[in-house]
């Protein structure tokens, strides 16, 4: 509301910042979430949030063109759920719809956003962004904070920029045909549980060599579909996906008639029938 208040002032004095070289980051206002985990949240200021959507804007579309399909993280028609249905795609393609059993490799990158090198991240943007002025601006934002500051816009696309390349050695160089990633989470689906077990070291070698990234020890599972895959919030069975457990029971801890209609959208994607029901009375009951 107060950069509102004077908002042609203030937008063209920001223009003439960027135009001069002068603008410069301004500071984080941190803050911790619970969702379920602590995060540590850092909101830019509006102003600096502007200049955040305006390089999305500029330069989004230069990268958007060489991300692979299976990268689908803060993308336009991607996201949690169609990460989820496509990952139900390469299971019952991998086992030639139900036909043999196969297994899943799940695997999570290590604090990723605190551990992104700024200099790696540097020199990836160079490869495609030419121009010294932008340059010059994405060095002053990435410079802003350590790591990828969680609540930029442009951190989005800085961490899809990154682990693009994990998603090129994955395809390219050890021709995985079902690898899906969102955000620092990926799997990849094969038949045979030796083969994934395999594929472990050789990622954590290129993570280290070429990204300074670590999988999480915690975070690396092989298991069967029928043994339930845990994904992005739900689990894939062979005849059902449902809510995970955790999600389900801090869904019906927290719903108030706010935020019924996000929580109804979230439960579409899964066989909720049952949790609905409950969500439904919790809510004529208050």
């Amino acid at each position: 509301m107060a950069f509102e208040r004077h908002l042609e002032r203030n937008l063209f004095g920001l223009q003439d910042a960027l135009w001069a070289g002068s603008y410069r980051h301004g500071p984080y206002r941190a803050f911790t979430v619970h969702d379920p985990k602590a995060r540590s949240i850092h909101k830019a200021t509006v102003r600096d949030r502007i200049v955040h959507q305006a390089v999305v804007s500029a330069i989004e579309s230069f990268f958007e063109r060489r991300f692979v399909d299976e990268s689908y993280s803060c993308r336009s028609g991607k996201g949690t759920h169609a990460a989820v249905a496509r990952l139900r795609q390469f299971l019952y393609a991998a086992s030639q719809h139900r036909t043999r059993t196969i297994h899943v490799l799940q695997c999570d990158v290590r604090r990723f956003f605190a551990s992104v090198d700024h200099d790696v991240l540097r020199a990836l943007l160079r490869r495609v962004v030419a121009d010294a002025r932008m340059l010059a601006l994405l060095d002053t934002i990435i410079d802003s904070a350590s790591g990828l500051p969680l609540g930029n816009l442009t951190s989005q696309l800085f961490a899809n920029v990154y682990l693009h390349e994990l998603d090129r050695f994955v395809k390219h160089r050890l021709h995985e045909q079902w690898y899906l990633r969102c955000c620092d989470d990926f799997t990849i689906v094969h038949s045979e549980r030796a083969h994934l077990m395999g594929m472990v070291s050789a990622i954590e070698t290129f993570l280290h060599d070429m990204l300074r990234l670590h999988l999480h020890p915690r975070k690396v599972t092989v298991r069967t579909w029928g043994q339930g895959i845990d994904f992005l919030g739900y689990v894939l069975l062979p005849d059902v996906t449902v809510l995970r457990t955790n999600t389900k029971h801090r869904m019906l801890r927290r719903l108030h008639h706010r935020n019924a209609s996000s929580y109804f959208g979230l439960c579409h994607h899964a066989s909720t029938f049952e949790v609905q029901q409950i969500m439904r009375t919790k809510l004529a009951l208050r």
